[in-house]
């Protein structure tokens, strides 16, 4: 209901209607062979599917879960067609607008403090980046890398206490929609300041590397999530000869950025953009890697969701160099997020391990020269999909801070 409210209060502001998405379902298919594959892409021609996973139609394949929402008007059909042809289907959320708004399954804290156990809107972003610097001026700075189409600033956060150290760069919230990846950057810094001095893995992490986070890399799409549409993956950058709005940023990297024909449709949530870093906010961070090229060893993106740790390459099958060291790494750090709370990941090469992607951020790092580049996955593995309840934000948080901290001390110990 608070979210409703808030919404309708926004609405009023801007005069946009915000989208609602009652009874919208979302399906879980499991194609058992090619023709039943097929079926699955047919229905995208004739539907508005919004796959949740894989996340375009041509990438649907014998044997894979597919994970699609579905508008309740059009569900009727589809299921229809999937009993038609005895496909396997569960319906993973039966009403998505339900879901949404059981998502803030936390109280307000009175006090008035950041939380990091909600999910927190842009402006409380903003006012909490200023207010870490200001508790820890020693060891936080804030660093304006650019500014987005909307002109709504690009914020970088550097966790250390010299220029001249090796440093890990980190992102979260390149797609609008998945918001508790940017809850993670939030507690990452929170947790890394506040236990500095306390814990001994962080106090020499801190002592001897620098970390950069970006909370929020998509920030104009993120806002969009928040005021108008819950389901918004893209930026908001207006495409020529298009009505449709939006580019996907992890696909608008150098990186076979031409190479996949499901990419250059400008209505397609995994649009490619126009040229590679065509977008301000993937031309601010491709900037700002570059320029600290020398220092930055490790590159990580946090994603939601299916629970996964994963690293190069996306844009072919083809194994990296270093391949059994990633893979060495991406299993300890899968180890150890089971630790905490037993929550199983997977790890792999993106493009053996889900599916081919092209112009990713994590493929540019890598090819750049940074040799260590990971992308988490977060919770869960479908039962919420994006709408991870805040109630959950906390155990999420802790078992991933536990795998960063992991790769952070290899990086320092195995890199020169």
């Amino acid at each position: 209901m608070r979210f409703i409210l808030t919404l309708s209060l926004i609405t009023t502001a801007l005069g946009v209607v915000p989208v609602f998405f009652d009874r919208d379902k979302v399906f879980r298919v499991k194609p058992q062979d090619e023709k039943q594959a097929n079926i699955i892409k047919d229905l995208a021609k004739t539907n508005e599917l919004d796959f949740w996973y894989p996340d375009a139609t041509h990438h649907v394949a014998a044997n894979m879960t597919v994970d699609f929402r579905i508008s309740e008007k059009e569900s009727k059909s589809v299921q229809s067609v999937l009993d038609q042809n005895k496909m396997h289907y569960e319906i993973l959320i039966h009403d998505l607008q339900e879901e949404i708004e059981k998502q803030f399954d936390v109280e307000e804290d009175i006090s008035g403090r950041h939380s990091y156990a909600k999910y927190n809107n842009w402006d409380k972003i903003v006012a909490w980046t200023e207010k870490m610097v200001n508790k820890c001026p020693e060891m936080v700075s804030r660093i304006k890398i650019g500014s987005t189409v909307e002109d709504n600033p690009l914020y970088v956060l550097k966790i250390g206490k010299d220029e001249r150290r090796k440093a890990i760069f980190m992102d979260c919230g390149i797609h609008a929609r998945e918001w508790i990846s940017p809850a993670f950057c939030q507690w990452f810094v929170y947790q890394a300041t506040k236990s500095y001095g306390k814990n001994k893995i962080m106090t020499k992490l801190l002592d001897r590397m620098n970390f950069y986070v970006l909370p929020v890399f998509n920030v104009d799409g993120y806002i969009w999530s928040w005021t108008q549409n819950r389901m918004w993956r893209k930026n908001r950058s207006k495409n020529k000869n298009s009505s449709c709005i939006g580019t996907d940023l992890n696909r608008n990297f150098d990186v076979s950025w031409n190479s996949s024909p499901g990419t250059n449709n400008p209505c397609s949530d995994i649009y490619r953009g126009p040229a590679p870093e065509s977008e301000k906010e993937t031309k601010a961070v491709t900037d700002f890697i570059r320029r600290h090229l020398k220092s930055i060893k490790a590159y990580i993106t946090f994603h939601s969701y299916s629970q996964m740790l994963l690293f190069p390459y996306g844009y072919t099958t083809k194994l990296p160099p270093n391949y059994e060291d990633l893979n060495k790494v991406a299993k300890i750090g899968t180890d150890v997020i089971s630790t905490r709370y037993e929550t199983r990941y997977i790890y792999g090469p993106i493009a053996s391990k889900i599916y081919p992607t092209t112009g990713s951020s994590l493929d540019w790092a890598y090819d750049l020269g940074i040799k260590h580049t990971f992308a988490f996955e977060l919770r869960d593995k479908g039962k919420f999909g994006f709408l991870l309840p805040e109630s959950l934000i906390k155990p999420t948080c802790k078992e991933t801070m536990l795998a960063v901290k992991f790769i952070a001390k290899y990086i320092l110990k195995h890199t020169s």
